[in-house]
């Protein structure tokens, strides 16, 4: 059966606002058919179940950050540049999705050990674009060329994780975007050349 991509896409929508407000375990399918504008069995269409809604939710989000690094990596930037973009894309989504947010760093690690699984594949594609940066950032010999790559990931996108588990733990009251420069320059000083 072909998917009508706009409804997907509604679903998918529906379920980051449903799941931020009310956390996945009480996001009823049926709430996220009427945020929709959809009826129930609608959403069987799409989707197995609730697991599947989720996996999907992080799947279509991770596409669009892990499309912003690509651009990012066809410029013609410095490493230093391109970890500062990163991260300032990294915050910008969430900041302009606070429901994603909420779901990105609460609701996720909530679920249980098969479907945190099933996340990490998802994640997979967005680290390999951080690693393709300190790679290349080696390479170009602008960072450290002692610098241990999974270990840098780990630094990079911990603290990038970090910062915002935070932001969103303090109910959003302050501004993200302000901390991005601040975070590429701790990042930075501890990884260059």
């Amino acid at each position: 059966m072909k998917r009508d991509k706009p409804k997907y896409k509604q679903i998918v929508d529906a379920a980051v606002i449903v799941i931020a407000e009310n956390g996945y375990h009480q996001a009823q399918v049926s709430r996220i058919a009427k945020e929709a504008g959809v009826a129930d069995g609608t959403i069987y269409l799409y989707f197995k179940n609730k697991e599947d809604i989720l996996i999907s939710v992080f799947r279509e989000k991770m596409a669009i950050f892990a499309s912003n690094v690509e651009e990012i990596l066809k410029q013609d930037y410095d490493t230093s540049e391109r970890l500062f973009r990163l991260i300032d894309n990294h915050f910008r989504i969430l900041h302009e999705d606070r429901h994603l947010a909420v779901v990105t760093q609460l609701e996720l690690r909530q679920s249980n050990r098969e479907l945190r699984l099933r996340i990490n594949d998802v994640l997979k594609e967005y680290l390999v674009l951080l690693d393709t940066i300190l790679n290349d950032g080696i390479e170009r010999g602008e960072l450290n060329a002692l610098l241990d790559v999974r270990l840098g990931r780990q630094m990079v996108f911990g603290t990038i994780d970090e910062t915002i588990t935070s932001w969103v733990m303090n109910d959003q009251k302050y501004d993200l975007m302000k901390l991005s420069p601040e975070v590429h320059r701790l990042i930075w000083k501890g990884m260059k050349a």
